[in-house]
């Protein structure tokens, strides 16, 4: 078992490198204030001062009839633009340059002038759809969900905490309190967040995290001494506590990526059931490889655990520095 871990824990660790996560999902808004004009809100990721190369190209029927605004939004740039489009937009194409040379997605949501709502994900593998005449709810709760997953599973920092906790306890029974205790407390977090009722900036919040993972790490090397802590006897309840900080993440990351207004409860619920839904996929994962590897591989010896924690603790350590430095 430990054997695998040593596997997950090199693979984590190079995704992170990697930094994929670190780029959030930009999110398109078009709403229709009459039978052919609309007002466009496009939120596009940016570092620093640097913006992504990301454009909206519409019909070509479709005229600006004001100047574009462009502001800075968090770690995003605003621009916000009204256009009329001769007939309207429905069942016309719509499609996002630039985004096949890039590595995130865009969140579009499209508003008629009766209330109807259409909720998509553009990703760099199709950077288009067509405006539905009579979108469903269906597509809201099916691009938030989808928006959860991918979230949890590019989420380096929250599986690498996971993966710890999944080496510092061993009792099945345990395992499921500590996994729901964690599930319930960051379900908290991430609905305050997103809702924008606990404002957190988030560099603090991910340096918190980092910290949380070194915490853990510390447990696992503890454990293969003598020493009895109250980690040991109630880990249920040390997954809670730091669950509250990783819904604090979840939440800010969704809060960058936009909630429908009108289907705020919708999006949240389905968003919650996608990080739900990647976090399990990933527990499966990791214990079922377990299990074949234990099949194969019997002895384990208790340096690799403390190694393994060693592992976990320096990675997360480096994190720590690199996010503390970000807002210092």
């Amino acid at each position: 078992m430990i054997r695998l871990f040593f596997v997950a824990l090199v693979v984590l660790a190079f995704h992170g490198t990697a930094g994929a996560h670190e780029l959030r999902p930009g999110f398109l808004e078009i709403k229709q204030t009459s039978p052919e004009t609309y007002d466009i809100r496009f939120k596009v990721p940016a570092r620093g001062d640097m913006r992504l190369g990301l454009y909206v190209r519409l019909p070509p029927d479709c005229k600006d009839t004001s100047p574009a605004r462009n502001e800075r939004a968090g770690a995003a740039v605003l621009e916000t633009r009204v256009v009329q489009c001769q007939g309207g937009l429905a069942n016309h194409e719509v499609s996002i340059d630039g985004l096949p040379g890039t590595f995130t997605d865009v969140v579009v949501r499209v508003e008629s002038t009766g209330g109807a709502i259409q909720a998509t994900r553009l990703t760099p593998d199709s950077p288009s759809f067509t405006v539905a005449a009579a979108p469903t709810w269906f597509d809201t709760a099916r691009t938030y969900f989808l928006l959860g997953v991918e979230h949890i599973l590019l989420g380096i920092d929250h599986l690498l905490f996971v993966l710890a906790l999944l080496l510092l306890v061993r009792d099945v029974w345990m395992l499921v309190k500590v996994i729901t205790a964690f599930t319930v407390a960051h379900s908290i977090t991430l609905a305050l967040a997103a809702l924008g009722w606990a404002q957190i900036p988030p560099a603090p919040v991910e340096a918190v995290i980092a910290l949380s993972i070194m915490f853990v790490a510390a447990e696992i090397v503890r454990q293969t001494g003598p020493e009895t802590g109250f980690t040991k006897r109630a880990p249920w309840l040390v997954a809670f506590a730091f669950g509250l900080l990783h819904g604090l993440g979840f939440g800010g990351a969704l809060k960058e990526i936009g909630l429908p207004q009108s289907d705020v409860p919708l999006a949240l619920l389905t968003f919650n059931l996608g990080v739900e839904a990647g976090q399990l996929l990933f527990v499966f994962a990791v214990l079922g490889a377990g299990a074949v590897v234990r099949k194969l591989v019997s002895v384990e010896r208790p340096w690799q655990r403390t190694a393994v924690g060693y592992g976990i603790g320096s990675l997360a350590a480096v994190w720590f520095v690199q996010r503390v430095a970000l807002f210092l």
